[in-house]
């Protein structure tokens, strides 16, 4: 984790169960100048969520079925968060016209293999638009 620019390092939370896919995003993040934290399972995932409190998420599609298939950012927009939770999937046939996104909490999507440089531009045009930037502008 990346402790510097105080209020202005935003960071990402990482939620995805393969350690390489979360590895490759936390260094292109590091390197942009973003604060990462992990999670390896949806669980962990809201855990560590309530305990750095990040600024965007970043989760793989569904990480486990033992609660049905429920994704994170399905279980953070019941708890009415304002995180905006982006989905990285590698199952984009069954994204393509998919309904109810944004309902489900869901800012974007990524497949993968993700282009880092597309994540980080839209993680740095949407954060810029945030509440927290615009106080700290």
């Amino acid at each position: 984790m990346n402790i510097g620019l105080g209020d202005q390092r935003r960071t990402i939370l990482l939620v995805d169960t393969d350690p390489h896919a979360r590895a490759v995003l936390r260094l292109a993040l590091e390197a942009a100048g973003f604060s990462v934290g992990e999670a390896a399972t949806a669980h962990e995932g809201e855990r560590t969520a309530r305990r750095i409190k990040p600024d965007a998420i970043l989760a793989e599609l569904i990480l486990d079925t033992s609660d049905g298939g429920i994704t994170i950012a399905e279980r953070l927009h019941a708890n009415a968060s304002t995180i905006p939770c982006y989905i990285v999937s590698s199952a984009g046939d069954v994204l393509i016209g998919a309904v109810g996104l944004h309902e489900m909490g869901i800012a974007g999507v990524f497949l993968k293999p993700v282009d880092t440089a597309i994540v980080i531009q839209t993680l740095r045009t949407r954060l810029a638009a945030s509440p927290r930037a615009a106080a700290h502008a």
